[in-house]
């Protein structure tokens, strides 16, 4: 993008000039006495301290309250590959999302590498500085295995929030619209349209959370992933072997066929044809931004629920429900690892907190409300010490 392309009059612009954070002293520093305590000589003591213990760190520095955002620039909100520089209003912007949600500070960490080898050596070197790790806009396949070792490695939480925060959420809304529809979640018959980071993640998701992976049914760009496919992917073949117990193959129009549920998370459109094949009284989140899969309008001819990614409709499925609260109840339990089961509380906390008001067009809870994230946060630390991956 060139500068002729910056309009200084753009609100958008003005706001984000200089940036969308700062870093803020919590102790005071005006006098003699302030510095010799915040820094030297002081210091050293504290220093001194957490070199004989290194769990001392926990209390006397920011770590215990503070997230890395972690990204590669390759999958950027709807524009791709554009690389850190230009990723880094986003990472900017996901920062204080969680102070504002979470009470979490973050830092915004872009690399200028795509090697998952680079970036699992550069995060694993950093996370002494920080209580958790969240990784995001990290493309597909990359991602899971940048996931993956990062896990093993450390021995604080990491979390990609394109595959877990869009699968939380997804997940309790499914638990909503179900329970408003008297639906049980194991006899709902699911088609996932996109199998990359938050459809293989929402589909893991669901499973965990009580669908019957037999009666999931995911596609991909080639259509319906099945037993049958060749030339499958290490995560599409175990996608493959839990779901489609019928073994369809064909496209989203055969994968719709008498389904309950569409999620919609590839931004590939989907003909009305295909939604009118779908079971009566069905159920449709449509969560490509900014133009969904399936037009909410279109979709609400045919089915009794829509969602959709944007916050001009109702039953926006928003990741900022579910990050904020995941990161500050795994922080507040002092948790190893975010586990499914922390996941699932999650989603299940989110679904309560307006389980008793449902309806058609208030399935999840506004992303300002404010109960949501202490909600989240008190379920997930609960989780994470029933696991056994707590340390307080």
């Amino acid at each position: 993008m060139s500068s002729s392309t910056v309009d200084p009059a753009d609100p958008v612009f003005q706001l984000h000039r200089g940036g969308k954070m700062a870093v803020v002293s919590t102790v005071p520093l005006t006098s003699r006495d302030d510095l010799s305590l915040a820094y030297t000589p002081g210091v050293a003591r504290v220093c001194e301290a957490i070199a004989a213990d290194p769990d001392l760190a926990h209390d006397y520095t920011w770590a215990s309250r503070t997230v890395a955002v972690v990204t590669d620039g390759s999958a950027v909100l709807g524009l791709g590959n554009i690389g850190p520089s230009a990723a880094l209003p986003v990472m900017e912007g996901k920062a204080v999302l969680f102070k504002q949600f979470g009470g979490i500070d973050a830092v915004p960490v872009c690399l200028a590498t795509q090697d998952v080898d680079e970036i699992v050596a550069v995060v694993t070197a950093l996370a002494p500085s920080f209580g958790g790790i969240n990784l995001e806009d990290i493309s597909a396949p990359r991602c899971f295995e940048v996931e993956r070792r990062l896990d093993e490695a450390l021995d604080i939480p990491v979390f990609h929030d394109d595959q877990h925060g869009t699968a939380i959420v997804v997940l309790a809304a499914m638990r909503n619209a179900a329970t408003l529809l008297d639906r049980k979640l194991g006899d709902l018959r699911v088609a996932v349209s996109g199998a990359g980071a938050a459809g293989v993640a929402v589909t893991r998701m669901l499973v965990a959370g009580g669908v019957d992976p037999e009666r999931v049914v995911v596609c991909d760009s080639r259509g319906i992933i099945s037993r049958q496919r060749t030339g499958l992917t290490g995560t599409k073949a175990e996608l493959a072997e839990l779901t489609n117990a019928d073994g369809r193959q064909g496209d989203i129009t055969e994968a719709l066929r008498d389904a309950d549920v569409l999620i919609g998370v590839s931004g590939g459109l989907i003909p009305e044809p295909a939604v009118a094949g779908m079971a009566p009284g069905g159920i449709v989140f449509a969560l490509a931004n900014p133009t969904p899969e399936v037009d909410p309008e279109v979709a609400a001819r045919h089915v009794a629920v829509v969602a959709t990614g944007r916050s001009d409709y109702p039953n926006q499925i928003n990741n900022v429900l579910a990050f904020p609260g995941v990161f500050r109840g795994a922080l507040e339990a002092r948790a190893s690892r975010i586990t499914d089961a922390m996941k699932v509380a999650a989603a299940d906390a989110i679904a309560s907190v307006v389980a008793e008001t449902l309806t058609p067009e208030a399935i999840v809870p506004s992303p300002l409300d404010p109960r949501v994230a202490p909600a989240v946060a008190d379920a997930v630390a609960e989780a994470a010490r029933r696991d056994g991956v707590a340390r307080a």
